[in-house]
Formats: structure tokens, C-alpha cells, sequence
């Protein structure tokens, strides 16, 4: 059994009426087996509210046409949408102008934007990039691809039993070869909320530029880019309620006017001659081809959703699951958690003495309990702890405390069953 350090249960200035926020996501009636449904999976990908789909059938129904291109009633409508759901994405993360926002395919695909865009300009032979040992493998492989083409080092901060950043060792990385800082501000795997604005800050002070992995951050509490004063922040629209292959790219507008663009074609340019192409403005010098219009309008639909929440609510309502759900777990013996910083976001990684984590999955399953299990696309924290896969439990601002007691009897019976 764990360690676990004590998390207090603490309350929000406007708690969450869970029942009624259940009433909007109609997936959750869903039977298992002839049981409820106990939704542990949101880390993975988290559901969609009813006003979502709304909005996107909607726009399939009534506005669907290409954007920016056409002069016609149903272009200028979808236009219209399409830029505003920019501009609520922008005040929601509180960029300082609609142009920092770029719409990406989903969290890797924004980084692989920097990777090229920053790293073809800015990195050099012998040059170093820094990232963590609990990074998500969308955010080391980019990095690792980049320093093999420019013969640039890869380095890593290392993590400590707890699943923290060994910050000591963070400030003797950097140095005057490091070109980049590549970090998460919430680790997928292990559920530890980095110091990120201590991590940015550090690397300011040196003049380095540093991306954040925000996939596991935006969606569980408040960011903004104003007060973490990051140069990159990349996030995935499945993860916050809204529709797949839809992300951002927030970019300093400083950095994205002197990177060079990903990929070629259509909005992206001003003017193109066999002789030569000038590029558009940013954000479009980023977003090649049609773009993925309805799921970003569908990503607008979901920040008012979180907005009419309150992200703090959300923050809140996450902690004591969290808390409730550590104890309950941890009170369990031959259960090992792994991630046991006292900071943590609503992931909880377990494996049961005895028990591959992919039997546990499956005998969740039975108990109408969904968990993702497997390396959780982190093998190096797999690696650093030992094991080659755990399950892992998170929670959204949809679940409830009797859906911990219904994964806590599951696990019950998983040991019942391989005892």
C-alpha cells in the first residue's frame, strides 16, 4: 500500500450541481453490462455536453460551407463562427490577441508546429532542448526528431518518487546551449501539476523560450497566458468537452511572426508565384488547407460551456474527487498508486498486487467502470517507476464520489477474482 500524503477536501465558491450537469452529457446514461456507467476515462477523452452537439449539428444543418474564401451567405456565416470561436478561445486563455491563437489538429499536432516552425529557425548543432522524464510522448518524440536532424542534445529533467520535477536539478540543465523548454503542466500519467510558472520563469531569466503541454491543464483549471507568461501553450479540444481533431497552438505573436510555417497551402499564403510565395499573417500562416471548421466552432461551443460552470468550480469539485478517491484507493492493500504529489490534478494510477493492469481494465469493465490502462503514451514514466503499465482512474466535473465507491468495489472484486 502507498504512501499517500493527506489531501484536504476543500469547497468551492460555487459548487457544482452535478446532477444537473450529468443531465447535459447523455452518454452517461449509458449501460455496461447491464450496469451504470462509471466514466473514469476523461484524461483519455472527456464527453461532450448536449449543448455541443447542438452547436455542431446546427452548424452542419444551417452553416456549413468554406471559410474566408467565399463571399456568399453560408462562407461569411461559417467565417463568422469560425473566427469567433477564436476569439472566445483567446479570451478564455487570456492571450493577448486573437492572432496568438492558432487551431491545430489536437495537442501533438501544435507541437509538432513549434518543433518545425521554432526548431528549423532557432536550433543548431550542439544546441540542447530540455524536457521531463514524466513527459507525454507527443512532446519528447517532436523534440528527438528535431536534435537527429540538427544535431542538437536532448535533455531531461529528472522526477523524483513522488512524480515531481527535481527543480535543483532543472536549474543545472540550463545553460547556455538550451535553446528550448519543453514541459507539462499536468503530467497524463502520474496527475502532479508542475510549478510551471517557477519552471518559465527560470528559463526566462537565461532568455530561453519555453512550450507547455497544456492537454492536461486547461481543461481542470484556470490558465492564463498573461500570468504564466509562457512563450507556447498547446491544448486538445477532446479533453475540455469539445470534438476531436481540433487543438491550439497559443504563440507569442513575437515568436510565430519569426517562425516559419509547418505546412503549405491554401489560407496560409498571401500570394504564390513559381518564382516565389509570401505567407499570410499569423494566425493563417498556420493553418494550412480547410480547416477543421466545425470542430472548432464546436470548441468555441465548449469553453462556454466550462465558462458557465466556472473553472474554479470545476478546479474545486476535482480536488475533493481527488482526495475522496486517493484515500479510498489507498486504504485498499496490495494497491499501489503512483504520483503522489501533494499537487495533483484528478488522475489516479494504480495497479493491484498480482494483477496485469490490462486484467484490471477488463474486469472494470465488467463492473461498468471505464479506466484507460497501458503506458498512457509516457513509457519513460512507466520505465522510471518499474512497471511496464498501470490503470488509471480520472475524473471530470460530470463524475461523483459513488462512482469512486463503484471503482472501489470493482477493485475489490479484481482481487476477489485473482486472489
Amino acid at each position: 500500500m502507498s504512501a499517500i500524503p493527506a489531501v484536504k477536501i476543500r469547497s468551492a465558491a460555487r459548487a457544482i450541481d452535478v446532477a444537473r450537469v450529468r443531465a447535459d452529457f447523455p452518454i452517461l446514461e449509458t449501460k455496461v453490462n447491464g450496469k451504470p456507467l462509471a466514466y473514469l476515462d476523461s484524461a483519455a477523452s472527456a464527453q461532450m455536453p448536449q449543448q455541443v452537439i447542438d452547436r455542431l449539428t446546427r452548424y452542419h444543418t444551417s452553416e456549413h460551407a468554406n471559410i474566408h474564401r467565399g463571399v456568399h451567405y453560408l462562407s461569411e456565416k461559417a467565417t463568422d463562427a469560425y473566427e469567433a470561436a477564436r476569439a472566445k478561445i483567446r479570451k478564455f486563455i487570456n492571450a493577448t490577441e486573437d492572432r496568438e491563437v492558432i487551431f491545430t489538429r489536437g495537442t501533438t499536432n501544435a507541437i509538432n508546429t513549434v518543433a518545425h516552425g521554432f526548431g528549423r529557425a532557432f536550433v543548431g548543432k550542439g544546441d540542447e532542448i530540455l524536457v521531463s522524464h514524466m513527459e507525454h510522448h507527443s512532446n519528447i518524440v517532436p523534440w528527438q526528431m528535431l536534435c537527429e536532424e540538427k544535431g542538437a542534445t536532448l535533455k531531461v529533467i529528472p522526477i523524483d518518487d513522488l512524480g515531481q520535477l527535481v527543480m535543483d536539478e532543472y536549474r543545472e540543465l540550463l545553460g547556455p546551449r538550451t535553446k528550448l523548454v519543453a514541459v507539462a503542466h499536468v503530467s497524463n500519467a502520474l496527475g502532479t501539476i508542475n510549478p510551471i510558472k517557477e519552471v518559465i520563469a527560470l528559463a526566462h531569466a537565461q532568455g530561453i523560450p519555453v512550450l507547455v503541454d497544456g492537454a492536461q491543464g486547461v481543461p481542470h483549471m484556470k490558465v492564463d497566458m498573461q500570468d504564466l507568461d509562457c512563450d507556447f501553450y498547446a491544448f486538445s479540444g477532446h479533453k475540455m468537452c469539445g470534438p476531436t481533431g481540433i487543438g491550439i497552438l497559443y504563440g507569442k505573436a513575437s515568436w510565430l511572426e519569426k517562425m516559419q510555417p509547418y505546412e503549405g497551402g491554401g489560407d496560409m499564403i498571401m500570394s504564390v508565384s513559381f518564382e516565389k510565395t509570401t505567407y499570410n499573417t499569423i494566425p493563417y500562416k498556420f493553418e494550412a488547407g480547410t480547416p477543421p471548421i466545425a470542430a472548432a466552432i464546436g470548441l468555441g461551443a465548449a469553453v462556454d460551456y466550462l465558462e458557465s460552470i466556472g473553472m474554479d468550480a470545476i478546479s474545486a469539485h476535482e480536488h475533493n474527487l481527488i482526495a475522496y478517491g486517493t484515500e479510498a484507493l489507498s486504504a485498499i492493500d496490495g494497491v499501489r498508486i503512483y504520483g503522489t504529489a501533494p499537487h495533483k490534478a484528478a488522475v489516479l494510477s494504480f495497479n493491484i498486487e498480482g494483477v496485469h493492469a490490462h486484467d484490471v481494465g477488463t474486469i472494470l469493465n465488467d463492473e461498468g467502470v471505464a479506466v484507460r490502462t497501458g503506458h498512457h503514451c509516457a513509457q519513460p514514466v512507466m520505465q522510471r517507476f518499474g512497471v511496464p503499465a498501470t490503470a488509471r482512474a480520472s475524473f471530470y466535473l460530470y463524475n461523483t464520489v459513488e462512482e469512486i465507491d463503484q471503482l472501489v468495489a470493482a477493485v475489490r472484486r479484481v482481487q476477489e477474482i485473482f486472489g
